[in-house]
């Protein structure tokens, strides 16, 4: 499931001192192996009409996007607990805890207009430069207004909280209150700007990725895939679970990984190979109905796209069987 955009700024009253003038030299800010264990999902936005456009003027961002998002590859990976750590030295300007992590829905949008961040960091490191850390888990801020930190000091946990549905780390970067790009923080308006921008040892970057994942009870077609249409939310026990993933910039050899489980555990695991992937395709998997049926309950599919053993990007869905 594509996971919504989340708002950036967490305009509490700062308690700080600024430390110096320079800019922020970042290191990662996740507990995390990149490529293994987490992904970049997106980055900033640096198309100013309403498109989308990446650093490396690939489509790995949303229309307005602000920051840059760290995911983790599944809910089971942050209910063990991922480690947020400060990005470069600073003070702790403000905090928010207390946020409820859950996937956002448009039942529950309302209840944290506001709070789009969730459960947050806001760290200041002098000259008007500062980076936020949104979508913490309830209960893990383990820092406070005031406090000094260094790179590296843990922060909280990735979590679930504000206006999101994937677990994962959103990063803002500002200077003077202005979004910055931590992979151009010039703004040039070039593709693939060079260099290492703030970080200390720059992320790789890789155009492929996933628009979508979801489940179905037949195997769709691209047309219904891209317009979402073939997305179902429930079945029946006697239809089969059939899980899709729309993939863009794939090489051959890339491979797509589909999992499947449900109240009686796994339903489904395969590998699949990109033998002569084009620009856009999309693949799927599924298992039709056992002779009584699929136990009514939850279902949670992840699909991974990998490159030589690499995480390039994965999408989750889910589907409920029911009798009617």
């Amino acid at each position: 499931m594509r996971r919504i955009a989340g708002v950036l700024l967490l305009w509490l009253v700062s308690v700080a001192t600024p430390l110096a003038a320079d800019q922020p030299e970042l290191t990662l800010p996740v507990a995390c192996d990149l490529g293994r264990t987490c992904f970049i999902e997106d980055y900033v936005d640096t198309d100013p009409s309403d498109g989308q456009r990446d650093h490396a003027c690939g489509i790995k961002s949303r229309d307005g996007h602000r920051g840059t998002d760290i995911a983790l590859l599944s809910f089971e990976a942050m209910e063990q607990g991922v480690s947020v750590l400060a990005a470069a030295p600073g003070v702790v300007a403000a905090t928010r805890d207390g946020v409820q992590d859950r996937a956002i829905s448009p039942d529950t949008r309302d209840q944290i207009e506001g709070r789009e961040c969730g459960n947050a960091v806001r760290i200041d490191h002098g000259g008007g430069w500062q980076t936020l850390y949104c979508h913490m888990q309830n209960g893990s801020i383990a820092v406070k207004s005031g406090q000094q930190v260094q790179a590296g000091d843990v922060l909280g946990l990735v979590g679930l909280s504000g206006l999101t549905n994937v677990p994962h780390l959103h990063l803002g970067v500002l200077k003077d209150g202005e979004v910055v790009d931590p992979f151009n923080p010039g703004n040039r308006d070039t593709c693939g700007a060079g260099g290492k921008g703030l970080w200390r040892d720059a992320p790789g970057y890789d155009r492929a990725g996933l628009f979508t994942a979801g489940f179905s009870t037949s195997v769709p077609d691209l047309d219904t895939v891209s317009s979402g249409a073939a997305r179902m939310q429930e079945a029946t026990p006697d239809q089969p679970l059939v899980l899709y993933a729309h993939v863009f910039y794939a090489k051959p050899g890339d491979t797509l990984t589909f999992t499947a489980q449900g109240p009686d555990g796994e339903v489904f695991a395969t590998l699949l190979d990109l033998e002569a992937p084009q620009a856009q395709l999309f693949r799927a998997f599924g298992r039709r109905a056992p002779e009584t049926g699929w136990p009514e309950g939850a279902y949670r599919g992840y699909v991974v796209l990998q490159r030589d053993g690499r995480v390039l990007a994965a999408r989750h869905a889910d589907i409920g069987v029911i009798s009617r």
